[in-house]
């Protein structure tokens, strides 16, 4: 396979001969001219091998590998996605009957979603349902800085696809292209030729003006930024499906971690409802990180299957780190329990049982977490429950002002957190300011409205926590002491207090 387009090798031989005319127009000495020759011959060996760089690895080794064994039953959850994606294959597996019809054949198929929710796996287990064959790249590999390479190289790509079909004897071919929105990207008419004529190959390529159409090619990208593709992409004729992969529900994280845990030995406590519970908005590549690291974590303890504390464990790590061994003052692991207490003493007066865990285990970037019991799945949100929602970020800083007097930075997150949710609370015309565009409100106008929800739900937290110094005081110590506390132990002591 040439490395590099028919143009590029033109343009290289065309320059050699001319410059060796011109060595014998001058009358250089021929040990001059063989030097030449040699040096044009090096340099034109060196650009060959950097114009087939990514194509060897979008081209030739990608089609001469064949894609793993992967079918669409091995990918848990998205049925929706596979639903629709199934059905646009069917074109290329039914032709008589899309032929019978008058349906025009797709080109493109666009899956758009967050990292990790499956879609470099549904690319694979298409071409295993057509049978065709499989090429994948990266939009980034077509990205260079010398004019019309990227172009040659989307020519090659979608040749050596149609070759590669031949040569299996298929009739149909799938190309998969990564992280489109690197070549796909919107044209501001500016000076960035290279991509254009990178974007406009690729347009000319699924328009099928050039190409040999007795084989069937069909281009599946995938994206996370759908907003910065080109129009030119998206219109009917190119991209006809656009799919959206959404990260799982439930039932979905249920079964992706069943498909992981099959070559696991689990112990009669583990169990994979209870994890899919406590991992919403976890995506798949999240999910097999968490069975990952559950096995790790029982190696570690050399214990021959994994239970509950290692699925536990690893849920913990999964979303905010490793276990880090920080030397802390006695002072500071106080202030530390003091924080957590708060936004665990409110999380259980806002939402009773809601609570699992209290740790002072510090990982990744925080020096102690609050674990909840997992809520139920949920895509729309309520005004009290943003509200409920903020108080509980609040409720570590207005803690520690009410028995140090002050806070500390270990509440930047929190903060972070707040102001989000009021933004969120804001465009969606839950304030005082009503519905209101977000581009038509001036700074001063988001710094006050921010200022009077977060001001009086901090209000309302220091109320709250006022009447549990009791809880705070008698909690403490067991926190300092064993590290962990458990929701029912809080529980229990709200009881007592409210008794």
């Amino acid at each position: 396979m040439r490395k590099i387009s028919n143009y590029g090798m033109e343009v290289a031989i065309g320059a050699i001969f001319v410059v060796l005319v011109f060595l014998l127009y001058v009358g250089l000495p021929p040990a001059i001219l063989v030097m030449g020759l040699l040096m044009f011959g090096a340099i034109f060996l060196f650009t060959r091998s950097r114009g087939g760089l990514a194509m060897g690895a979008a081209g030739k080794k990608a089609a001469t590998r064949k894609p793993e064994f992967l079918t669409f039953e091995d990918i848990g959850g998205q049925e929706q996605p596979k639903r629709e994606l199934t059905e646009a294959l069917d074109f290329l597996v039914h032709r008589e009957k899309i032929q019978k019809l008058g349906i025009r054949p797709l080109k493109g198929i666009l899956l758009t979603g967050p990292p990790g929710t499956g879609k470099t796996l549904l690319a694979k287990a298409a071409a295993q349902y057509t049978h065709s064959a499989f090429i994948a790249a990266s939009g980034s590999e077509f990205v260079e800085m010398y004019v019309g390479v990227g172009a040659g190289r989307i020519r090659d790509l979608f040749k050596e696809a149609r070759q590669q079909a031949l040569k299996l004897k298929r009739d149909s071919a799938i190309i998969f292209i990564d992280e489109i929105d690197g070549i796909g990207g919107k044209r501001d008419g500016g000076q960035h030729r290279e991509y254009d004529q990178t974007l406009n190959q690729l347009l000319t390529e699924m328009d099928g003006v050039q190409g040999d159409e007795s084989v069937r090619v069909l281009l599946i990208a995938a994206t996370n930024r759908k907003e910065l593709l080109d129009s030119a992409l998206l219109r009917p004729g190119r991209f006809d499906r656009q799919i959206q992969v959404d990260l799982p529900d439930k039932s979905a994280r249920e079964h992706i971690l069943r498909l992981h845990a099959r070559n696991k030995p689990l112990s009669p406590d583990a169990s994979l409802g209870k994890v899919a519970e406590e991992t919403f908005g976890f995506s798949g590549a999240q999910l097999e990180s968490v069975m990952n690291e559950a096995a790790i974590y029982a190696m570690r303890e050399q214990s021959e299957t994994i239970g509950s504390e290692h699925l536990s464990q690893a849920i913990d790590k999964v979303m905010m780190g490793e276990r880090m061994d920080r030397e802390t003052t006695r002072e500071e692991r106080e202030r530390v329990a003091i924080h957590e207490l708060g936004h665990a003493i409110v999380a259980e007066n806002v939402r009773p049982e809601s609570v699992a865990q209290v740790s002072l285990t510090p990982r990744g970037q925080a020096l102690g977490y609050v674990r909840h019991h997992p809520q139920q799945d949920s895509y729309l949100y309520t005004l009290e429950f943003l509200e409920q929602q903020i108080m509980i970020a609040l409720g570590g800083a207005v803690a520690e002002e009410i028995f140090y007097g002050g806070r500390s930075t270990g509440s930047r997150g929190d903060f972070d957190q707040a102001t989000n949710i009021v933004r969120t609370m804001i465009e969606s015309g839950m304030s005082d300011l009503g519905i209101v565009h977000p581009e038509a409100l001036t700074q001063e106008q988001w710094s006050e409205e921010n200022g009077k929800i977060l001001e009086e739900l901090t209000g309302r937290t220091r109320a709250l926590l006022g009447k549990h110094k009791e809880t705070f005081e008698h909690l403490l110590a067991h926190l300092i002491s064993e590290e962990t506390l458990t929701g029912e132990q809080l529980r229990r002591q709200i009881k007592l207090q409210a008794a």
